[in-house]
């Protein structure tokens, strides 16, 4: 029997590099555990106001009271968008000036920014640039909507830092490529790089020279561990980077923003684009009316920072990072014991890590094939108990030409998401599982 015909794109489609180790082991039923950390859902209680919102929805003086849940307007309600500007003014930046509509997620946020900076679909034209390895979801969102990508790498060195390209060699690729806009993550995801204001700044006056627009992913502002950055400054954010440090900056800054990282709502799925450029503002409030708007509910559980105290979320920062940060440094010494050989990424921002094994392996090794082995048959039994780890191969983080050696081949991408003693039996658990592999 013959069947409809799928779009190439769907005929083509595979499943996310983070998801898609979850996906496999899912189809198993032999009683493994797996403890996954190849995507960043967050399993910490929410900001305490939120929650208190949250449980409270059907209470008297609730917008929910009555059990009417309406839309709000397509650019969110003026509660959430000003609790997005209050938490970017809480890490020290001005606000005046920007303006923000709400989206389902930061996924939304930054389809919606591809839409507006990047060429016409199958143009070839005004591609979007990453600094590779890049969040994975830029470029395929950029497939989706037929833009292109153009990228520059970043090389993992064995002290586990990620190499900046120089700016010459980033103005190289411009010059050939031609994007109209460059993506920049300061708390990096998937690599865990912090980029400091320094770095920004020359970004930004590149953007400025080339008429380009500055986009900046902020999901993971504040959560930063590194000992160079002053913890008396505020944090990188594009909105610290003014006509004063890159004079033309202003009017062409974007930023993604989310309550997913930060404030431990991955499931609230409420984003904003911000931008300080009216124009852009209102036609990526144009595009977006055809999702009529995003969640009222998660709208309102997240607008109760609005009127939050800034000293008192800059509290809830530091607990967030000390938290992940004793997680990060142990992750990273465990890792160094249990195979010496290994490489891992510095942890200085965001809650990632990248494992290296490149020292451990042949020519033929690839990350892929041992997730999906991990996810589908690997396991190692601990008390009795059978279990296996769910990682993220990074292939998919790299844009490589055909035939070009992707970095990712022996890379996987750890999130700190499970907790603090699931986090410590990793090291040992991915040890076995990689030499199990590795002697088949």
């Amino acid at each position: 029997m013959t069947t409809a015909k799928m779009s190439t794109l769907f005929e083509s489609r595979q499943p996310s590099m983070i998801r898609m180790a979850q996906i496999r082991f899912d189809d198993r039923n032999d009683g493994t555990e797996a403890i996954n950390v190849a995507i960043g859902n967050v399993s910490l209680p929410m900001y305490p106001a939120m929650i208190e919102r949250m449980n409270s929805l059907g209470a008297p003086g609730s917008p929910f009271a009555d059990g009417v849940v309406k839309y709000s307007a397509t650019s969110g309600t003026p509660e959430c968008i000003d609790a997005f500007m209050n938490i970017i003014a809480s890490s020290g930046f001005e606000t005046s000036g920007l303006h923000g509509h709400i989206t389902e997620g930061g996924t939304q946020a930054m389809e919606l920014m591809i839409a507006g900076v990047c060429g016409e679909p199958g143009s070839g034209d005004d591609p979007l640039m990453l600094i590779d390895a890049a969040y994975t979801n830029y470029k395929t969102l950029c497939q989706r909507l037929g833009r292109d990508t153009c990228s520059i790498t970043r090389r993992l060195g064995d002290d586990g830092h990620f190499s900046m390209p120089e700016i010459d060699e980033i103005e190289r690729v411009i010059l050939e490529k031609k994007p109209n806009a460059i993506i920049v993550i300061p708390f990096d995801n998937p690599t865990g790089q912090y980029y400091e204001k320094k770095t920004l700044v020359e970004l930004a006056k590149l953007a400025v020279k080339h008429n380009l627009w500055l986009i900046s992913d902020e999901a993971y502002r504040e959560l930063y561990y590194t000992s160079g950055a002053d913890s008396s400054a505020p944090c990188t954010s594009i909105w610290g980077v003014t006509d004063q440090d890159a004079p033309g900056i202003e009017g062409r800054r974007v930023s993604i923003e989310t309550t997913s990282k930060v404030w431990n709502a991955c499931g609230l799925r409420i984003g904003a684009l911000v931008t300080d450029n009216e124009k852009f503002h209102r036609k990526a409030i144009a595009e977006h009316t055809v999702s009529l708007c995003s969640s009222v509910i998660g709208q309102y559980i997240f607008g109760a920072l609005a009127g939050e105290n800034h000293e008192t979320l800059r509290g809830w920062y530091s607990k967030q990072r000390t938290y992940y940060q004793e997680m990060l440094f142990d992750f990273s010494e465990g890792m160094g014991k249990a195979l010496p050989e290994v490489v891992v990424s510095s942890p200085q921002a965001a809650l990632y890590s990248v494992i290296d094994v490149k020292n451990l392996v042949d020519d033929d090794f690839q990350a892929l094939d041992f997730v999906m082995w991990c996810a589908e048959e690997g396991s190692v039994t601990v008390d009795g108990q059978a279990t296996t780890v769910l990682t993220a191969p990074m292939a998919g983080f790299y844009s490589t030409p055909p035939g070009a050696p992707n970095p990712g081949r022996t890379q996987m991408r750890v999130a700190y998401v499970a907790s603090p003693e699931q986090m410590a039996r990793i090291p040992e658990l991915f040890a076995g599982l990689l030499k199990t592999y590795l002697a088949r």
